[in-house]
């Protein structure tokens, strides 16, 4: 049953983001083109995926148990470090770039076009590099660093 949750969960948000066109690099990028071809749709379907997540965070929280697990995964660390930061760093430049990110790549993939194919390999290859690389980006300052 879990396993089906999980399809049923992945398949409704792989519509959505289908509908939603943020399968379509073009569209994406046109949300970023603020002085050009400017699309504010987007804004729409982040301030939805927004409202749904709030308050599906705010009912499934209230359980004191998953349905189909034990616990709840949340992250236990409040810690803002490099990783973090150059991680976000580096999704936020690749999206504004290419137009696609990993949530908009899955149904992408299944409309054939060699695009997202190139960008799945290289999104690949770069968190290979990531993991296999030793960290070389000097300790951000205590700013950073939450109390």
């Amino acid at each position: 049953m879990r396993h089906l949750a999980a399809f049923g969960t992945g398949l409704i948000f792989g519509l959505g983001v289908t509908i939603a066109g943020m399968a379509n690099p073009a569209k994406v990028l046109n949300f970023f083109d603020i002085f050009g071809a400017w699309d504010p749709s987007l804004a729409f379907v982040m301030a939805s995926a927004l409202a749904v997540t709030a308050i599906g965070y705010r009912y499934v929280l209230d359980r004191k148990t998953p349905i189909f697990d034990t616990k709840f995964h949340v992250p236990t660390s409040m810690l803002v470090d490099r990783k973090l930061v150059g991680g976000a760093a580096v999704y936020g430049i690749g999206w504004g770039l290419i137009g696609l990110c990993p949530g908009g790549l899955v149904p992408a993939l299944a409309l054939g076009e060699p695009e997202p194919f190139v960008f799945l390999a290289a999104m690949v290859f770069g968190m290979t590099v990531a993991r296999m690389a030793p960290a070389v980006v000097p300790e951000w300052p205590k700013l950073f660093k939450a109390a």
